[in-house]
């Protein structure tokens, strides 16, 4: 087993993410191609990227308390070590000698020496003396009120905390806080799509609970069974499918329609709203800003028999253009993404309270273009993977008042149990709100926001 070649990737995408905003779903594979890794070492480099990622809040606070000193007083390049040596000695079976001299090596190579080297020695060595409940208490016991110290522990935000708290509280589920914090930082299962009508459901994979188009696998890479379907089958959230199929499926789709997946990057939902147009005679038009990603929803759409054309604008200038032209249009505006912490764990070190207020004007501004783009009768969902009230509730009621009697809010809760064809647990929302909120702790889902807006 190569477990050295297993660290170098694992480290290499940790100082990608820290020092250059990368994404670690899409830089780890490439590193496990390069560096040419079996099946059961990229399984190796995948837990330990992912897992010192999940746990980052956590693993600070216990190298700060091991090093005595605040972590932004560390090397960058040497903390991200460290960062990969604490998980390796509290959260795997890896020996402890391993861990320490492994990234003792790390430090030395790529953060500046002997002294480096040294450093980590002497942190890591202090970290395993102690178990993981030991550093637990220790932690738990620096902490200056109860939410910071639930934040160390599960390795969240304050701010986050805070905000998936209202939003649990907002459906009379507040005690649910602690599963769902739980539910952050363990590795989801890989929920996979057969596109309808383009693809079937492999025989010896296992349906899931709600969209009817998804499934799970016994294990291993998918990489083969998305080959082998030519694109038709690939990986996706159960939420993220729930969420699009909201939209198609709302009403009946008359032939002919006109569909509009306003942001559409990185095309995971254009498609199967691809292939849900092509199975009912509608068209689909996709529009995604940024040109990477706009690249990336071509790709995604490839594999379904249906002409797309994919424009790179802002949504608003977009949706601006063509008033009163489409039937239905998906808006899964740019969010926080504390939805999907489970997936990408960096996200909830990258956002801040201070982003919101951008990001909340930046999506009522991309509805209420969106709905003057609606024909009378058009519907248009607005998507968010996040449960943030201010993103959810907020601006919904935003734009419900910026409307008034032109609006006209759909119950997406019962259009995604009809979806589901079994129960669903949807609880009514304080604010009296028909949007569905999915979560992980509850349906193995991202904390997807689903909302159904409709031009009388």
């Amino acid at each position: 087993m190569n477990v050295q070649g297993a660290r170098a990737v694992a480290y290499e995408v940790l100082r990608a993410v820290s020092g250059d905003e990368a994404y670690a779903n899409l830089l780890l594979p490439h590193a496990i191609t390069r560096q040419k890794l079996d099946a059961k070492d990229a399984g190796l480099a995948t837990e330990l990227t992912y897992g010192t990622l999940r746990r980052r809040g956590t693993y600070d606070a216990i190298i700060a308390a091991a090093a005595d000193r605040t972590v932004d007083r560390i090397d960058p390049a040497v903390l991200d070590a460290l960062r990969l040596g604490v998980h390796q000695l509290l959260s795997t079976r890896v020996a402890s000698h391993a861990a320490v001299n492994e990234s003792v090596e790390l430090a030395r190579r790529h953060g500046g020496g002997r002294g480096a080297a040294g450093f980590a020695n002497a942190v890591l060595r202090r970290v395993s003396r102690d178990n993981p409940g030991q550093w637990m208490q220790t932690i738990s016991a620096a902490a200056r009120s109860d939410d910071e110290r639930l934040g160390l522990t599960t390795s969240h935000p304050v701010w986050i905390v805070r905000a998936l708290r209202r939003a649990l509280t907002a459906e009379g589920r507040a005690d649910e806080l602690d599963g769902l914090l739980e539910a952050d930082n363990v590795a989801p299962r890989v929920a996979m799509i057969a596109l309808p009508g383009l693809a079937e459901v492999p025989e010896d994979a296992t349906p899931t609970k709600y969209a009817p188009t998804a499934f799970t696998t016994r294990g291993g890479d998918p990489e083969g069974l998305i080959r082998s379907s030519g694109g038709t089958i690939r990986v996706q959230d159960e939420g993220s499918q729930l969420a699009a199929l909201a939209l198609s499926r709302a009403l009946p789709v008359r032939e002919g329609e006109r569909w509009l997946d306003l942001c559409a990057g990185p095309g995971g939902k254009t498609a199967l709203l691809a292939a849900e147009a092509l199975a009912h005679g509608a068209t689909l038009d996709a529009n995604e800003i940024a040109p990477a990603r706009a690249g990336l929803v071509r790709q995604a759409v490839a594999s379904v028999p249906l002409e797309v054309e994919v424009s790179e604008e802002d949504g608003r200038e977009r949706a601006a253009r063509m008033p009163g032209e489409y039937d239905r249009i998906l808006v899964d505006a740019p969010c926080t993404g504390i939805g999907a912490l489970r997936r990408r764990p960096e996200a909830r070190w990258r956002k801040t309270p201070a982003d919101v207020p951008d990001l909340t004007a930046l999506q009522q501004e991309l509805v209420l273009a969106a709905f003057e783009a609606l024909k009378p009768g058009g519907v248009v969902a607005y998507v968010t993977c996040s449960p943030h009230l201010a993103e959810t509730s907020g601006v919904l009621a935003e734009v419900k008042r910026a409307l008034g009697d032109a609006v006209e809010e759909l119950d997406a809760r019962a259009v995604v149990r009809e979806i589901a064809e079994i129960e669903i647990d949807l609880p009514d929302q304080a604010d009296g709100s028909l949007r569905a909120q999915l979560w992980p702790h509850r349906h193995g889902t991202d904390a997807m926001s689903i909302a159904l807006l409709r031009r009388r």
